[in-house]
């Protein structure tokens, strides 16, 4: 598996040849150029991970690429005229080879007076777990976690517990793309996470990374 982070939750995944890319949002803009992008992942709705005109961006340089998200995003993605195909919770699909299985169904809480999003997690060829803004725990083994660490819906303590929960023998972190300075929110979670196994990476935006 080869991941390339864009900014914020938008990763490029290889995995058997086929490329993924998750949530592109208005936090980064590096994914309107990207090439050879086969699916597009997006857990919710949410501006940082559902851009339209960065979908449209894609699309245009990628027309063979196909956008796998949930009803919510569907039906937002059904006024702009884009077709999708929707994967949720206990669902999956399989691209040459590669499945990807849909996890969690409800955005984390921002605060108790605020609605409830949809949102669903991608379980991704058996071995990565992009959860979008949830916590949600895939009762699974996972590889690798793409860990969200910073946002108005989780703190920095929160998402350490999350990884020492699942176990994961690498995560990297995701949801960081609101932070001026990472600092350190990227150093606290390598000095707790490591002593129990669990390797924290912090990936260059743009760097490929082997696993």
């Amino acid at each position: 598996m080869i991941i390339k982070k864009l900014g914020h939750c938008c990763v490029v995944i290889e995995e058997n040849g086929l490329r993924i890319l998750t949530d592109p949002g208005t936090y980064s803009t590096l994914q309107n150029e990207e090439k050879n992008i086969d699916v597009i992942l997006i857990t919710h709705e949410h501006a940082d991970h559902y851009h339209i005109d960065s979908v449209r961006a894609i699309l245009k340089n990628n027309p063979q690429a196909k956008i796998v998200t949930n009803r919510a995003v569907s039906a937002l993605l059904q006024k702009e005229k884009i077709a999708c195909e929707v994967v949720e919770d206990g669902q999956k699909t399989t691209e040459r080879g590669v499945i990807i299985e849909g996890i969690g169904n409800v955005h984390a809480v921002i605060y108790p007076s605020l609605s409830l999003v949809q949102n669903t997690g991608y379980f991704i060829a058996n071995r990565l777990f992009y959860p979008g803004d949830a916590l949600t725990n895939p009762r699974r083994s996972v590889e690798i976690l793409a860990l969200p660490i910073a946002g108005p819906w989780i703190k920095m303590s929160e998402g350490i517990d999350y990884a020492k929960e699942l176990k994961p023998k690498i995560c990297f972190p995701v949801h960081d793309g609101g932070l001026k300075n990472p600092g350190l929110v990227h150093r606290i979670p390598e000095m707790i996470l490591e002593p129990f196994g669990i390797k924290f990476a912090v990936f260059e935006i743009g760097a490929l990374i082997n696993f």
